[in-house]
């Protein structure tokens, strides 16, 4: 950042008065711009035995497969975002979005909220952000061509859970390897 997005003078870095982490401070109005962690919302979908993913159309990691998932935008909860991600990329009908998994990305400022959801129907679709969407059942998983770890993780916490009969809350971290 090199402007205040309020005067449009410029900003320095500093630790602000009773701050213990470097802001953007604006020098003319002290306007404080805080950077905060981006939310990713999305959904594991469930029908029957498997899971809906979604190959990616767009980058990063395009023709790779996904759940769908994305960032929250302002003016609406998690599950509108859950809900409306999976529409997005999947067309897909969802109901019963329960929050399973959080994971922090702190090397890219990210949270990803994951909830577990019963797919209403199977009459979904590729949405513009993907190629294709397909429902897998546990061994059928392209486990080699996951897009991200994120998405590795909640797979990997929901097979292991729905063997054991019940989906408890995760939480975890992803921390960047070398960082």
């Amino acid at each position: 950042m090199k402007y205040c997005q309020s005067c449009g003078s410029t900003v320095n870095i500093c630790i602000p008065s009773g701050d213990n982490r470097e802001r953007y401070v604006c020098i003319s109005c002290g306007d404080i711009h805080y950077q905060n962690p981006k939310i990713v919302a999305g959904c594991l979908p469930v029908w029957e035995d498997k899971v809906l993913l979604c190959k990616r159309a767009i980058e990063p990691r395009r023709g790779y497969w996904t759940l769908p998932a994305g960032f929250m935008e302002n003016e609406e909860t998690l599950e509108q975002a859950a809900a409306r991600e999976s529409v997005e990329e999947a067309n897909a009908s969802l109901e019963n979005l329960r929050l399973y998994t959080i994971i922090s990305l702190p090397h890219i400022s990210q949270v990803y909220m994951m909830f577990l959801a019963d797919l209403n129907n199977t009459d979904f679709y590729p949405g513009v952000e993907s190629l294709e969407t397909e429902l897998f059942s546990e061994e059928k998983i392209p486990w080699e061509d996951l897009a991200f770890k994120t998405i590795d993780t909640t797979l990997q916490n929901f097979f292991i859970d729905r063997k054991k009969g019940a989906f408890p809350l995760h939480s975890s971290v992803i921390e960047m390897k070398n960082h």
